[in-house]
């Protein structure tokens, strides 16, 4: 699959103006479009008098002026009739392999695009006008890739990315987060005219028929039928996404468009559907071609395309922190992690046996590709034995001695999952000398035994966009999953009702979304992790905000081997401050709107047909950080202190390790351990306190990691028992849980430190990994770090 460099691209249309409109951004991203394709109704529909499909996947309103769009665009034209009904109504589609595939409608796909690989062998890309239907998305996604194309997606997620329009000095960059119609006023600024030809919305009568959706009174008019039924619809709504009104795109910039296409007043019929449904039945329409004019590609610059800015405004702040030097060194953006003192009193506390498991493989055979076919085999072998699916695992961290052998490693490992959403993952190399002589490759995988299918929410975007990098391998952007199980799973919040979720989320490096490459080195030759460390963290935050999280349990910047202690210092002193000016700067700003159902359920789901109709659309989405859910802690009281300058606030664990090499050659991967979502207020408890161990204190040689690994153990049980000093039974509970307890994971520095070439004693110890150094926020150097897990839950 190709993946670099300009693509050819076959764009699927509907007819509607989001396809077109991806397009439009397809050829200003310097891709070539080699085709189009179309899915129309059969036959026995086409035949009918006056009817519309209804697909749960594909616009079908206007099919008929669909061939001329070959004439007016001057592209061939690819149509196959549309097969079968929606058999999987999951909202992240499974490739069928073999099963149902004659009757699923999203397989009508296949046989359509192979006749353009047919004739067009050279195409390598496929562009549909998603913007927030993860069902359509998906089902695109498995057909594209299973056929060797790159997905294309530029308008995903696009009402939340940040306009160019704002890009001035006195206006920052940032998107109006309560104005979805952005969209529809930047494709009127392209030239793109899109006329509503079908309104499926109580809020909106056939008077909208034929209007230009993309028009400010068209907008206006739109938003103010929507809230006559109270609230404005639901996000996308003004956007159609819901079904509330579909489009038939008639003209567009000269670039894509050679001729306009022309419906007599006379040619466009009602037909009224009941239900508030209504469409324009077209029956004749014709191509008017324009003037001779200048439409090479070399002018998409001129046509007005709308390109979201990388950064939003927040992360715009967080680099611009970063290029400020005497700010990096002293300031630390105005944040530290200051810690919240412990409490006079606590309410009582007993330890519950985690229900996640953590997996731990260690390569110990000849070459790499045996070593990772072993380790799936054994994967597999486990997942047997405890009856277990793929999908009971949500997260892995895989260590390799080399980052060259990732693409093997990639492919073994990804055989393991056929469902979608797989795990979210984190991948890094240590290098030859780090791992035990004849180890090529290390993996932890977080399982969850008994977890249920409707329990596990994954987020895996595979289409190219603006909004972030997408996963071209076996893993999930984030899996989310109950942080407690049964009883212990209900939120003591008793005004929400929701369980509590602990979100995994992969490693992000600093790939531009829309090109996946990393940023260009600057043109004065400087060095550019100041922006890779601030886009990979945005990516981050991106993720995490369309998965709900509140809070972060702790994270780790990775870094690449630096040639210098001093360089890799630097490295960790530039991610604590971008961490911190990124809870200062997302602190600012007001959240997005609160998640909603997918579009499809919206339009197609009866529990959801009605939704955003109440009037109840002023909740908001809970921010990243959300202050609220630290115990203790008065985020409005602390904004500031005496003498005006921001409060510092408690933020989650942050550190920074050395590795040898990133995927990509990338110069920076954030790893946050774990997530929170669906918390409520005073939730999360944040202490920090020093445990230190000095039984060996003035003894110079290294220390075996084994007895380092267990003291960590010591350190942190002596500080659940002051956290717990006076409770009932605390002690014998904290005893309990201290005499399984181990790292999840353990970074360690091979200096300070005696490696035992035993593979066997690494299994025993949890996820070694080794590391060049390790720095903690402040820039000092660390030997080790342990990062440990464990369920308590309030007595009853």
């Amino acid at each position: 699959m190709a993946a670099d460099g300009p693509l050819r691209v076959v764009a699927l249309v509907s007819g509607g103006k989001d396809s077109f409109y991806s397009i439009l951004h397809c050829l200003a991203n310097g891709h070539r479009v080699v085709a189009l394709a179309n899915l129309h109704p059969p036959p026995r529909v086409t035949s009918a008098n006056e009817a519309d499909l209804n697909s749960f996947m594909y616009q079908t309103v206007g099919h008929q002026v669909i061939p001329l769009y070959a004439q007016a665009t001057g592209l061939p034209l690819f149509r196959r009739p549309i097969l079968g009904t929606a058999v999987d109504h999951g909202i992240s589609y499974q490739d069928p392999d073999g099963h149902y595939v004659d009757e699923d409608e999203t397989e009508s796909l296949v046989p359509l695009l192979r006749a353009v690989l047919k004739a067009h062998p050279d195409v390598n890309a496929l562009c549909t006008g998603a913007i927030l239907s993860t069902y359509q998305r998906t089902r695109v996604e498995s057909v594209a890739l299973r056929l060797g194309l790159v997905p294309l997606a530029y308008l995903w997620q696009f009402p939340e990315l940040p306009s160019p329009l704002a890009a001035t000095d006195d206006q920052p960059v940032g998107p109006d987060k309560n104005d979805d119609a952005q969209l529809l006023r930047d494709m009127a600024a392209a030239g793109l005219e899109a006329r509503i030809v079908k309104v499926a919305s109580a809020g909106l009568g056939e008077e909208f028929l034929w209007e230009n959706v993309a028009s400010e009174s068209a907008v206006s008019r739109i938003r103010r039928a929507l809230r006559r039924f109270g609230g404005d619809g639901g996000r996308g709504a003004v956007l159609g996404e819901g079904g509330e009104f579909e489009t038939l795109v008639v003209d567009g910039p000269s670039v894509l468009f050679k001729g306009r296409v022309i419906v007599d007043e006379n040619d466009r019929k009602i037909v009224r559907e009941g239900g508030g449904s209504a469409w324009l039945s077209i029956r004749k329409a014709k191509v008017e071609m324009k003037p001779d004019l200048d439409t090479s590609s070399s002018q998409t610059d001129s046509f007005g395309i709308h390109i979201p800015e990388l950064l939003d405004l927040e992360f715009r702040t967080v680099l611009e922190s970063l290029q400020d030097k005497d700010r990096l060194v002293y300031d630390h953006s105005g944040l530290s992690q200051a810690p919240l003192p412990l409490p006079a009193s606590v309410p009582r506390f007993r330890h519950i046996e985690s229900s996640s498991k953590d997996w731990y493989f260690v390569g110990d055979s000849v070459g790499i590709e045996d070593q990772t076919a072993r380790i799936v085999n054994e994967v597999r072998r486990r997942l047997g034995e405890h009856t277990l699916p793929s999908t009971a695992i949500v997260s892995s961290l895989i260590v390799l001695r080399r980052m060259t052998d990732f693409p093997t490693v990639n492919k073994l490992y990804g055989a393991l999952f056929r469902e979608p959403n797989p795990p979210a993952r984190v991948t890094i190399s240590c290098g030859d000398k780090l791992l035990p002589r004849g180890t090529d490759i290390a993996v932890l995988l977080t399982v969850q035994p008994h977890l249920k299918r409707n329990e596990r929410r994954g987020l895996h975007v595979q289409s190219r966009s603006y909004w972030a990098p997408a996963n071209i391998g076996p893993y999930s952007q984030a899996v989310a999953y109950p942080l407690l199980s049964g009883d212990e799973g209900r939120n003591n919040d008793a005004q929400n009702s929701e369980s509590p979720l602990a979100v995994s989320i992969a490693g992000q490096i600093p790939l531009v979304p829309a090109t996946m490459t990393l940023p260009p080195i600057p043109k004065d030759g400087s060095s550019s992790l100041a922006l890779q460390t601030t886009l990979a963290l945005q990516h981050l935050w991106r993720v995490g905000g369309e998965m709900q999280v509140q809070w972060w349990s702790s994270a780790v910047a990775y870094f690449p081997r630096s040639a210098l202690r001093s360089e890799a210092r630097h490295s960790a002193l530039l991610a604590s401050a971008a961490w911190n000016a990124a809870h200062v700067a997302s602190s600012s700003l007001s959240t997005d709107d609160l998640e909603e159902p997918d579009p499809w359920d919206r339009k197609y789901n009866p529990a959801y047909m009605t939704y955003g109709n109440s009037g109840d659309n002023t909740a908001s989405r809970p921010s990243l950080p959300d202050w609220e859910v630290l115990k203790d802690f008065d985020a409005d009281a602390d904004a500031n202190s005496e003498d005006g300058k921001p409060a510092h606030r408690p933020l989650p664990f942050v550190f920074s390790a050395e590795v040898e090499e990133l995927p990509r050659s990338a110069g920076v991967e954030w790893h946050a351990h774990l997530g929170f979502a669906s918390v409520g207020a005073g939730s999360i408890r944040l202490y920090t306190t020093a445990a230190v161990y000095r039984a060996n204190e003035g003894v110079t040689s290294p220390l075996p990691l084994s007895n380092a690994v267990d003291r960590s153990a010591v350190a942190v049980t002596t500080s659940l028992l002051k956290l717990l000093a006076g409770l009932e039974s605390a002690d014998a509970d904290a005893a309990a849980a201290a005499a399984v307890l181990k790292p999840k994971f353990t970074y360690v520095d091979p200096e300070y430190f005696e490696f035992s070439e035993n593979t066997a004693s690494w299994l025993s110890k949890g996820a070694i990994i080794p590391c060049g150094s390790l720095w903690d926020a402040q820039g000092r150097c660390l030997n080790m770090v342990s990062i440990f897990e464990t369920r308590w839950s309030k007595a009853l």
